[in-house]
């Protein structure tokens, strides 16, 4: 999808009185979409997940991006405190059970978002996984509220073109290795094979829950 459409998406949406959202988890495929979401407007709020479990860099990374974009930046987390995310042997969940981990994390935080607003927009691409390739630019999701994937079709190079191209920042942690970057624990250094391939490194696990819970019902 071009800047063009996308701007023509959202400014339609708009004119409908829906009212819209975006989702980032500030790595640095996510900056093309946020600079985007910046020169079309600004006050549509950014939601941000901060789990508690992510790296230090990241949220320094995430305050220099929403000051530098003027972005309305909202930051979201769990209501269940940090030491009751243990399991019977006192471990935390993302040791033994990651996926109730993401869910009370990620999955829950966003569930009343979704009841408040009309449009989720967010900057999955479907050469990220199979689960993504499948998804549509539109489509239906959780509680009634419409998904808008307007990076959809982008691959590596057009994301890097853009940022080459506005001279965008990129996470600190990409030079160190990192790729796709979520929660400490559960990221590991990429694979240039597969940018992904450090989430969950070991396990059958590819997604948080986002883009599959909440992928429609």
């Amino acid at each position: 999808m071009t800047i063009e459409n996308i701007s023509n998406y959202i400014k339609n949406y708009q004119d409908q009185g829906l009212k819209l959202f975006v989702t980032s988890s500030f790595q640095t495929h996510s900056i093309p979409l946020l600079h985007l979401i910046s020169q079309i407007d600004n006050s549509i709020p950014v939601m941000f997940i901060n789990t508690g479990f992510l790296f230090p860099e990241t949220l320094i990374f995430r305050d220099k991006i929403a000051k530098q974009f003027n972005l309305n930046l909202v930051n979201l987390s769990s209501s269940v405190s940090r030491i009751h995310q243990k399991d019977c042997n006192d471990n935390f969940l993302f040791t033994s059970n990651p996926d109730r981990c993401c869910f009370i994390n990620k999955t829950q935080p966003m569930e009343t978002i979704l009841a408040e607003y009309d449009i989720w927009i967010n900057g999955i691409r479907a050469d990220q996984n199979l689960n993504r390739k499948n998804m549509k630019v539109e489509q239906d999701g959780a509680y009634g509220c419409k998904r808008f994937h307007p990076i959809l079709d982008w691959n590596n190079k057009m994301v890097f073109d853009y940022i080459k191209k506005y001279n965008l920042p990129k996470h600190p942690l990409e030079a160190k290795g990192y790729l796709s970057i979520g929660c400490e624990p559960c990221t590991q250094k990429f694979d240039y094979k597969n940018n992904r391939s450090g989430r969950w490194a070991g396990l059958n696990k590819t997604e948080c829950g986002l883009h599959t819970d909440l992928a429609g019902k």
